[in-house]
């Protein structure tokens, strides 16, 4: 059970202990992130530690949390923006990343310590359950309004999307280099592309067109 800290100092030492969790699952996964780890990154005394949290695992379900929060916030901002659906999908394609770093989420779901735990797992499932059902609704925008070709299937574009930017990781990590991600994304905004009409006012049944990559 979480304990409740009063004051400022209180609430910092909490910051610094999430903030330190969320930076060492994403460096070293759950195994390699020790109690120890954790206090030395945070600069917080193992007594703050426990006033906080019941433990590591607290602590760190707390850091999933908090690191999906962002990410979904991030992603969200970029699908909920200006444009046509193919201009809030791009924008999510090609937001800045850590591409050599990895996904923060994505990797999480490659450790055995986490997917095998229901608590820890809970978060990583509803983001990317959260965020191929917005794609989804994005998508199915764009066909609504003619500008997307009326045969393009929203729920399989989220897939693709969804699998794109996590497959670009795994390769761009194994490459040591960013250009299978970025090569990855590219391609992917090359098939969307190809399902734009010319006219997105136009009837969807219309002559297609394509957009330019960006």
């Amino acid at each position: 059970m979480r304990k409740s800290g009063t004051g400022d100092s209180a609430v910092s030492a909490r910051e610094r202990l999430v903030r330190s969790t969320q930076e060492l699952l994403w460096e070293r996964g759950y195994v390699g992130t020790s109690p120890k780890a954790i206090l030395e990154r945070a600069g917080v005394g193992q007594g703050s530690m426990y006033h906080h949290f019941d433990g590591k695992a607290e602590l760190a379900l707390a850091a999933v949390e908090r690191s999906a929060e962002e990410l979904w916030a991030s992603a969200d901002a970029c699908l909920s923006g200006p444009g046509t659906a193919y201009d809030r999908i791009a924008a999510y394609l090609l937001r800045e990343r850590q591409v050599l770093r990895g996904c923060p989420i994505g990797r999480l779901t490659q450790d055995r310590d986490v997917v095998g735990s229901a608590e820890l797992r809970r978060p990583l499932d509803a983001l990317f359950d959260r965020l191929r059902a917005r794609i989804t609704e994005v998508v199915a925008e764009g066909v609504r309004t003619g500008e997307l070709a009326a045969g393009t299937e929203p729920s399989a574009i989220a897939a693709t999307v969804a699998a794109t930017v996590q497959g670009g990781y795994v390769l761009a990590r194994a490459a040591d280099d960013p250009a299978p991600f970025d090569a990855s994304v590219q391609g992917l905004l090359s098939l969307l592309a190809a399902q734009v009409t010319t006219d997105p006012a136009a009837s969807p049944t219309g002559a297609a067109g394509h957009w330019p990559v960006r």
